[in-house]
């Protein structure tokens, strides 16, 4: 029976690591009967903290308003015309910015007939609705939707966007929001688990049917509006997210330089949890994981453990530019190091190569979870691709 050991990455804790460990498992034990999944919780013991509660923060800055510029580039710029990624991008920095965008082209204010219905009130009935079904309507992203769908109905703008959308283009309009504003939380909240575009677009498709649209793809009426300001948006989407990216403030940093200061115990834990396990042993490792995996298996030869795989992992990146704690550029990899399928995302910035490095060692994969980035680099787990590529090479 293979043995397959379990690596989260940077920022997770739980209850969030149980639950991206029974993903990852249903993953793989639906493709391939008879694994055995074994997950590593590293953080427990070993995770970053802040031993005097926080008292090295500078103080959280104040709120940004929310908003979108107008592009002066125009339409396409930093977009992907083919798949929208920059345009969720801008909605993950601002569920409202198509709201916005609609309200700005509200016509002048005519007289209605006596007993029509008022387009806001209409929608507003229809979330009403969908928020009394609770999360169930989009649980695939996560908790929220019904917050997000009152939150909407009482939103200033959404009388000024349904004056001048038709029903349809409403509906799809409502249902993107929605689905940005979930998908943002779970960013906001460091959630482990992030769906792929895919699954992204069939929910925002559903809740747009729900609100009153036909079945059809969510692509479609203010998308080419929203493109002509993603670019700029989706650079402020990162710069939202500097402290959880970037700053030793937040786990996910501190997580790093713990590991790379005093990684020893986090490896020599590793090297115990395989020693008692049954060969062959596969290591499948996402972010960090991947470089608490790979120092140990160069440190010393692990004979049980036939395959490493890496997803989102800055190994690569930390062996070129001198940083690897085990292993100094140009060194070779050892020869103990068993066969290494490293998965990166194009569009996930922490994803790296490693078949440049180690010629013959390293089989580099990409997988596209059609989503930008941070939330490309917490996709993998929801990806189908991902589960397939390891299956296919487990021992």
């Amino acid at each position: 029976m293979t043995a397959v050991v379990f690596i989260h990455g940077t920022g997770v804790r739980e209850p969030g690591f149980s639950k991206l460990a029974g993903r990852v498992a249903a993953g793989l034990t639906a493709l391939r009967d008879g694994l055995r999944i074994v997950p590593y919780y590293w953080a427990g013991a070993h995770g970053a903290t802040l031993a005097a509660g926080g008292a090295s923060l500078p103080a959280q800055p104040g709120a940004t308003v929310r908003g979108l510029a107008e592009s002066p580039a125009g339409p396409g710029t930093g977009a992907d015309p083919d798949d929208g990624t920059a345009a969720w991008a801008a909605l993950y920095a601002d569920p409202y910015a198509e709201l916005a965008l609609a309200a700005a082209g509200t016509a002048p204010v005519v007289e209605r007939p006596p007993g029509s219905v008022v387009p806001q009130h209409r929608l507003q009935a229809q979330l009403a609705a969908l928020a009394a079904q609770g999360d169930a309507p989009a649980a695939e992203l996560g908790p929220g939707l019904a917050r997000a769908a009152t939150d909407l109905a009482a939103h200033p703008l959404l009388g000024p966007a349904a004056d001048a959308l038709d029903p349809e283009n409403l509906a799809v309009l409502a249902a993107r929001s929605l689905t940005a504003r979930v998908i943002a939380d779970a960013l906001d909240a460091d959630a482990p688990l992030v769906p792929v575009g895919g699954l992204r677009d069939a929910v925002a498709d559903r809740l747009a049917v729900a609100l009153g649209a036909p079945p059809r793809g969510t692509e479609r009426g203010l998308r080419s509006l929203l493109l002509r300001t993603a670019g700029s948006a989706a650079s402020r989407a990162v710069v939202r997210r500097r402290r959880a990216l970037t700053e030793a403030a937040h786990p996910a940093a501190g997580d790093i330089l713990r590991y790379l200061s005093r990684g020893e115990a986090v490896r020599a834990d590793l090297r115990t949890l395989v020693a008692g396990l049954e060969p062959p042993v596969a290591l499948v490792c996402h972010s960090l994981g991947g470089i608490i995996a790979l120092d140990t298996l160069i440190a010393e030869p692990l004979p049980q453990v036939r395959l490493l795989v890496t997803a989102g992992s800055q190994g690569p990146f930390l062996y070129e530019s001198g940083s690897l704690p085990t292993l100094e550029h140009p060194a070779p990899l050892p020869p103990h190091v068993p066969a290494w399928l490293n998965l990166y995302d194009p569009r996930d910035l922490l994803s790296y190569l490693g078949a440049g490095l180690f010629p013959g060692r390293v089989t580099d994969i990409a997988v596209d979870s059609r989503q930008p980035f941070p939330a490309a680099h917490s996709a993998y787990w929801t990806n189908p691709e991902v589960y397939r590529h390891i299956v296919d090479r487990l021992p």
